[in-house]
């Protein structure tokens, strides 16, 4: 048996559900887990993440979806089969900050993180050392403020089924998220949509802010607004000064982004104008 997990979206509309469960059963699959959710039963959209096995000796990923086809089409969704037995690729991006870099690879190590690190690329030799010590290749590729080195950079990551900003501290191109075409997470050190940009502890400091947080999100071309997966707050009090928002935030960012990459690997993740619906 081989399990599979289909991820569908549309205009919500009656016997979707019906229709899906039918169609499984008619192929002899069984259902383990199904979530739904609509935005709103008028008029709204409609999110299905469906898990469930079938048998691998009369029934591919190709021949299912090809028999699927034609029911998504006539409920004009956007839709995606997964097998389960094939790990992603998650290539990492990282500048001089190193806590996240850690714990993604401790993650991976002890097998919390149920991924391929075919890589990881940064913009300052600091944690050669430490990645190949875990038996990944490691690139340095140094930029500047004129030259980001994205064709050289698109050359390994090309293959990477998605990419990881580890506290990357380079803005990514429009022309780069194009010709890369697959999704991009990156993790920000504040709870978005408040300080945007640069220095965002500083900016927290300034405005006496009670709680911290961490955001993990898919880039989009404009900084910091692509849709937001995973959030994690913390309380602070006015005896916080920067140095100690830093140091609890570290603690959030990595937390945050764990928890988005963990969703995402599982099929968790659906994607809508500019939200996520999360399964979790």
């Amino acid at each position: 048996m081989k399990t599979f997990i289909l991820l569908f979206q549309c205009a919500d509309q009656k016997g979707i559900v019906a229709k899906i469960s039918n169609f499984i059963f008619e192929y002899d699959g069984n259902i383990i887990i199904a979530d739904q959710y609509s935005t709103d039963p008028e008029g709204g959209h409609f999110f299905l993440r469906v898990e469930f096995y079938i048998d691998e000796t009369r029934h591919t990923k190709a021949s299912i979806e090809a028999a699927f086809a034609p029911i998504a089409d006539g409920f004009k969704a956007r839709w995606q089969f997964y097998d389960t037995s094939r790990r992603q690729s998650m290539g990492i991006l990282v500048s001089k900050p190193d806590h996240c870099l850690f714990d993604l690879l401790y993650l991976w190590k002890s097998g919390e993180l149920a991924i391929d690190i075919p890589f990881v690329i940064s913009n300052h030799p600091d944690h050669e050392g430490l990645v190949r010590q875990y038996g990944i290749p490691y690139y340095h590729i140094p930029v500047t403020g004129t030259d980001k080195k994205e064709a050289e950079i698109l050359a390994i990551v090309k293959d990477a089924d998605f990419l990881v900003l580890a506290r990357y501290m380079q803005v990514l191109t429009g022309h780069f998220l194009a010709a890369y075409g697959r999704d991009i997470i990156n993790i920000h050190h504040s709870f978005l949509p408040s300080f945007k940009g640069a220095n965002p502890y500083e900016q927290a400091f300034e405005r006496g802010v009670k709680v911290i947080g961490a955001t993990a999100h898919f880039v989009t071309p404009e900084l910091d607004t692509g849709p937001i997966i995973t959030q994690i707050v913390e309380p602070v009090t006015h005896r916080d000064h920067v140095d100690d928002l830093v140091r609890k935030g570290k603690n959030l960012e990595k937390r945050a982004l764990s928890q988005a990459i963990h969703l995402y690997s599982e099929y968790r993740v659906m994607r809508y104008k500019n939200r996520t619906v999360v399964f979790a």
